[in-house]
């Protein structure tokens, strides 16, 4: 049996998945971070794209959050998102549309603010498909 620790990952509205994990990898936003059993204490925030949460066991399931904070502390990991949503439950085909609605609204800009909202959507967007992605190449293995 594996080392694991305690994971809570919370959206706004409900907590989505509670339980031991072996590891927890998340986009950072320095980078990648993979997070296991002995993990120093660490407070980061989280960048839009996919949570993969490897269970006692080996299982792994994927997590898309919309950015949001990851927190260490013995024995604990504490995701905190706006938006967390398990991976299978998004769309691609709503994501493949946000996403040329948000690279068309950048090419037509009409001011900063604008752009800004747009590539705002477009980053959300294509963390989404990432996600996807992800659990594909996953279900491949």
């Amino acid at each position: 049996m594996a080392m694991t620790i305690h994971c809570d990952i919370v959206s706004a509205e409900e907590e989505i998945f509670s339980g031991l994990a072996e590891m927890v990898v998340a986009h950072g936003s320095l980078g990648d971070l993979g997070i296991s059993y002995g993990h120093a204490p660490l407070l980061t925030s989280l960048e839009p794209g996919p949570v993969r949460v490897i269970k006692d066991g080996g299982a792994e399931e994927v997590y898309y959050v919309s950015g949001g904070y990851l927190e260490v502390q013995r024995g604990a990991i504490s995701i905190l998102a706006d938006t967390a949503v398990r991976a299978g439950d998004l769309d691609e085909a709503s994501a493949l549309e946000a996403q040329k609605a948000a690279e068309h609204a950048m090419h037509n800009q009409s001011g900063e603010l604008d752009y800004s909202r747009a590539a705002a959507q477009l980053a959300a967007a294509s963390a989404q498909l990432r996600t996807l992605q992800q659990i594909r190449k996953n279900l491949k293995k």
